[in-house]
C-alpha cells in the first residue's frame, strides 16, 4: 500500500531547538523533517506542529513553523491527550445561517464535510516518548500512521530503535523522508516534482 497525498497529514513532533543538541542526527533528523514539511505545503498536505513545554524547550524553528497550520503548546507526552487528534478530524460542515424562507434553495441543503485524512505522517523526537506515546494513541484512535524512521531520533540509539520495534509491532508503517516524498508525487510528470528533486537530490 502506497502512501495516498490526498488523505495525508503531517505532524511535526517537538523539533525543538534545546532538545536539538542531544539528538542523535539531529542534523540529518531537522534536514528532513523540513523537506518533507515544505513538499507537504506545496502539495496542499496539511502540517501541524507540536511544542513540549515551549516555555522551557524553546519554539519550533521558523522554518519548520512556517508550514504549519496550527502549532500546539503541549505538557503531556502523547500530544493526542492535549487535543491533536481534534485538529486531524476534517471540520464539520456548518449549518447556513438565517431562516430557511429567506436562504436560497442551494444553501438550504448542508454542505458536504470537509474530506477525511487518516493518513498520518509523523516526524520528529524523542523517538521513543512523544513521537511514540502520539502515534499509538493515533492507531488506538484508527488512524493509519507512517513513522519517518530518517525524520525521527531520540538521545540515544538503543532507545529510537526500540521505539521503532514497538511502532511496528502495533502496525505503524515505518517508511523514509524520500520514500513519503516519491509516493506523495507518483510521476516525474507531476507539477511538483522539481521541487522533490531540489530539495532531495
Amino acid at each position: 500500500m502506497l502512501i495516498d497525498v490526498e488523505e495525508s497529514q503531517l505532524v511535526l513532533v517537538d523539533l525543538q531547538p534545546k532538545l536539538q543538541p542531544v539528538m542523535v542526527d539531529a542534523q540529518g533528523v531537522w534536514s528532513n523533517a523540513a523537506k518533507l514539511a515544505e513538499l507537504a505545503a506545496a502539495l496542499e498536505v496539511p502540517v501541524w506542529g507540536t511544542e513540549q513545554n515551549p516555555s522551557r524547550l524553546g519554539e519550533m524553528p521558523p522554518e519548520l513553523r512556517s508550514h504549519c497550520r496550527k502549532v500546539l503548546a503541549k505538557m503531556q507526552f502523547s500530544a493526542v491527550e492535549e487535543g491533536l487528534g481534534e485538529w486531524l478530524q476534517p471540520a464539520p460542515a456548518q449549518a447556513p445561517r438565517g431562516n430557511a424562507r429567506s436562504l436560497p434553495r442551494h444553501l438550504q441543503k448542508p454542505q458536504p464535510e470537509s474530506q477525511e485524512r487518516k493518513t498520518i505522517v509523523l516526524a520528529g523526537c524523542e523517538a521513543h516518548i512523544c513521537l511514540m506515546q502520539t502515534a499509538l494513541d493515533l492507531l488506538e484512535d484508527e488512524f493509519d500512521v507512517w513513522v519517518v524512521t530518517d525524520a525521527c531520533s531520540s538521545r540515544t540509539e538503543r532507545n529510537r530503535d526500540a521505539a521503532y520495534d514497538r511502532l511496528a509491532g502495533a502496525g505503524a508503517e515505518l517508511v523514509t523522508a524520500e520514500m513519503v516524498a516519491f509516493e506523495w508525487v507518483r510521476s516525474a510528470e507531476h507539477p511538483d516534482f522539481k521541487l522533490l528533486q531540489s530539495l532531495f537530490k
